[in-house]
């Protein structure tokens, strides 16, 4: 394993374990989640650049744009529930009661 896959495998398994572990805010598991898509969207990048081949070129701004489509959908669920709780906090939602 070169060591560019490898610092990209490390940020995507520390977005993982971030996510796993530190769920006490939105905010913050929000910021996880990007940092995993960033890592995927760059490793995918250097895949689609080392195929030499155009036909894999769209699946980078493919996720991209999901990428943006899902900070966006989260940013909206941030302010819902900062308006109608007051707080942040992932133990303050219950999905039941939303």
């Amino acid at each position: 394993m070169t060591p560019i896959h490898f610092s990209f495998s490390t940020a995507f398994v520390l977005g993982l374990s971030g996510l796993a572990f530190h769920r006490t805010h939105l905010l913050s598991a929000l910021l996880c989640l990007e940092g995993m898509m960033l890592s995927l969207f760059i490793a995918l990048s250097l895949w689609t650049m080392s195929l030499s081949s155009t036909s894999f070129s769209a699946l980078p701004v493919l996720l991209l744009a999901f990428s943006a489509c899902e900070a966006s959908t989260g940013l909206a669920l941030l302010v819902a529930t900062a308006r109608t709780h007051g707080t942040d906090r992932l133990q303050a939602l219950n999905l039941l009661q939303c």
